[in-house]
This record gives C-alpha cells, sequence and structure tokens, in this order.
C-alpha cells in the first residue's frame, strides 16, 4: 500500500457520513449544520495527515540503497497505524517514522520540555506516539530499544532542525525533525550506509510476519 492510503480512505469516510442520511439533509435546510461541520473539519485534517505521508514516502526514495522501507502498516490489536517503519542495512534496529503536516506559519518548538506548534501544545501527540512504539516493539517481540521513533513535520518550522524530546511516561525519547533534515539524519545514523546485513534481512521479515497492511485482514 503507498504512503498515506489508510488516511485518504479515512477523509472519505468522513466526507460521506457528512452527507449521509435524511435527518442531515433536513438539518441543513434549516441551516443546523454543525455535525457536518466537525466531519469535515475531520476529513481535512485526515486528507492533511494523508498528505504529509506522501511527501516524507517521496523523501524516503532518497535514502541510501540497502533501507527497507514499509508504509501504513498495522498493529495487531491495537488500534492504530504506522505510517512508516524503516529498517537500515545493518539492521540494528528500526526507525518507526510519524508524519505530521502542521500549520506552515507557526514554529514547532519545546515550551517548557512540551512540543508546541506555534501557540497549541501538541504534546499528547508526541506522547500517544511513543506508546505506539512500545506497543510495536511488544507486538514485534523485540527490546523497546530497537526502535527509534521519529516524528517528522511538514509545513511548520522546528526550531533548530531538530528537536529531543523526553517522554518519562513512557521512558521515550521521541524525536521531532523538520523534513528537509530528515534524510540527512537517517542515513548519517549508525549503520545507515553500507550492505545490507543479514540483520536487516531478518528484521524486514519479521515485520512482513507481524504486522499487515493497515485495513488488510489479519
Amino acid at each position: 500500500m503507498t504512503a498515506g492510503g489508510s488516511t485518504s480512505r479515512e477523509a472519505a469516510r468522513l466526507r460521506a457520513a457528512a452527507r449521509r442520511g435524511w435527518w442531515r439533509t433536513l438539518l441543513r435546510w434549516f441551516g443546523v449544520n454543525a455535525t457536518d461541520r466537525r466531519l469535515e473539519a475531520a476529513a481535512v485534517r485526515q486528507e492533511q495527515g494523508s498528505l504529509g505521508e506522501q511527501q516524507t514516502a517521496a523523501l524516503l526514495a532518497r535514502l541510501p540503497a540497502g533501507w527497507t522501507v514499509f508504509h501504513d502498516l498495522a498493529v495487531p490489536g491495537r488500534r492504530f497505524n504506522l505510517d512508516h517503519v524503516l529498517i537500515p542495512p545493518s539492521g540494528a534496529g528500526m526507525v518507526v517514522l510519524d508524519s505530521k503536516k502542521w500549520r506552515r506559519t507557526w514554529e514547532t518548538t519545546l515550551v517548557r520540555g512540551r512540543v508546541h506548534c506555534g501557540p497549541q501544545d501538541r504534546h499528547q501527540q508526541i506522547e500517544a506516539f511513543a506508546g505506539y512504539v512500545s506497543g510495536t516493539a511488544a507486538a514485534l517481540g523485540v527490546p523497546a530499544g530497537m526502535l527509534l521513533p521519529v516524528i517528522v513535520v511538514h509545513g511548520s518550522p522546528v526550531a533548530g532542525g531538530r528537536l529531543d524530546v523526553a517522554v518519562p511516561e513512557w521512558e521515550r525519547t521521541v524525536h521531532v525533525l523538520a523534513a528537509d533534515r530528515l534524510v540527512d539524519v537517517l542515513a548519517g545514523m549508525p549503520g545507515g550506509r553500507g550492505p545490507v546485513q543479514p540483520a536487516a534481512v531478518a528484521l524486514a521479515a519479521r515485520v512482513r510476519q507481524v504486522l499487515p497492511q493497515y485495513g488488510s485482514a489479519a
């Protein structure tokens, strides 16, 4: 599945829900459409998320040879999807990558240890993502330390190009990167260049075995 597929489908579902049913048509006729507006706003957020995932996929195509890249994976027993899962040529762990598309006129910064985009506190999303990564490690049966949680932000400039965010509740550090830093940071990590090692092949096989495409039959 291509990047952003599940979020695009969810946006279409929300828009269909906003237009379905005789009672919604009647409410719109009377000018009472708060539910429709909420559904439309949710659909827009999903579409922005899908666009961010597609932009990330285009960047990941520039990684050095030897990287294995998965998009839009499910974690069995969990109600979330993984935007991107990456395995470097060395096979020394994997990167779980989440795409965000935030307002371009607001800067993404740390305020008293919490991630903000402009005036909005977005730290809950960071904490949730750390939890997703921990759940993914448990599903794969590997130590949590093998998984590197990274969020790439499109649109909003990231202060300094990179934020290393402590999430004590999950005992994880989440790395928040500007989109233009993503490929260089990944390629420059230990094991990010070189021939594909057996550990990488085995780890990729484990991902294929355990993490199905999101929305596919288990």
